[in-house]
């Protein structure tokens, strides 16, 4: 783990095992995967402002793209023309990047997540959080390669049908999106989660269902 993450995920850890012993009580050995759920869920209600904020700049850069589409053909034989026109646009409309910068902000804490839930020893000791079950499995194995229980098959099903969703919702925004090779990619790319899932730890998993699923669910509604 990079040492500057250690500070963190520390912190982060000793607040989940927290949460998981508290539960513990009455959740028996399904008190961690609780704890991984309910800590994710908080996390992404603390971003929610940032995520609003996103959910605008996206919508202003798709108004914008007829008109920065206009810009390109009128003058797609002057190339400086072209950039005075689309600058002079920015500085009337906002940054087009102003949008991304508070999904660019949300990064430290999906990874700080997404490290606690995929690593054996944190602060120098074992990672506790990996040592509860879900249906029988250990939250701390890797995806069996001959045989499956059911806790993976239905973390692979659940994370297939976010993904579904997810890429619908990349379809929708086709006429906004690149054309061609990435434009498929971004149809295709939902669907990496299960490719994810199948290298890293059962609560890593569970932590991605989670917030994959949260994103879909907060796109439903932002769009509107």
């Amino acid at each position: 783990m990079p040492a500057f993450l250690d500070v963190p995920v520390s912190g982060a850890y000793h607040l989940v095992h927290w949460i998981s012993q508290t539960f513990a009580p009455l959740t028996g050995p399904y008190s961690a995967a609780l704890a991984i759920v309910l800590c994710t869920v908080a996390v992404r209600l603390a971003l929610l402002p940032l995520s609003v904020r996103a959910a605008k700049g996206t919508k202003s850069r798709t108004a914008l793209m007829p008109q920065l589409k206009e810009l390109s053909d009128k003058h797609k034989n002057n190339p400086e023309r072209l950039q005075q026109e689309m600058a002079k646009l920015q500085a009337e409309s906002g940054s087009l990047f102003a949008g991304c910068l508070p999904m660019l902000a949300q990064l430290p804490f999906f990874w700080v997540m997404y490290r606690l839930f995929s690593t054996a020893v944190v602060a120098g000791h074992s990672n506790q959080l990996l040592t509860g079950t879900l249906f029988g499995a250990p939250l701390g194995l890797h995806w069996p390669l001959l045989t499956s229980t059911p806790a993976y098959l239905g973390l692979a099903v659940l994370l297939a049908v976010v993904a579904y969703f997810s890429a619908r919702w990349q379809q929708r925004q086709a006429e906004s999106q690149p054309t061609g090779l990435v434009g498929q990619l971004t149809k295709v790319l939902p669907y990496g989660t299960l490719v994810t899932a199948a290298f890293i730890p059962l609560a890593a998993g569970l932590y991605l269902l989670t917030t994959t699923t949260w994103t879909v669910l907060e796109r439903a509604i932002l769009q509107r």
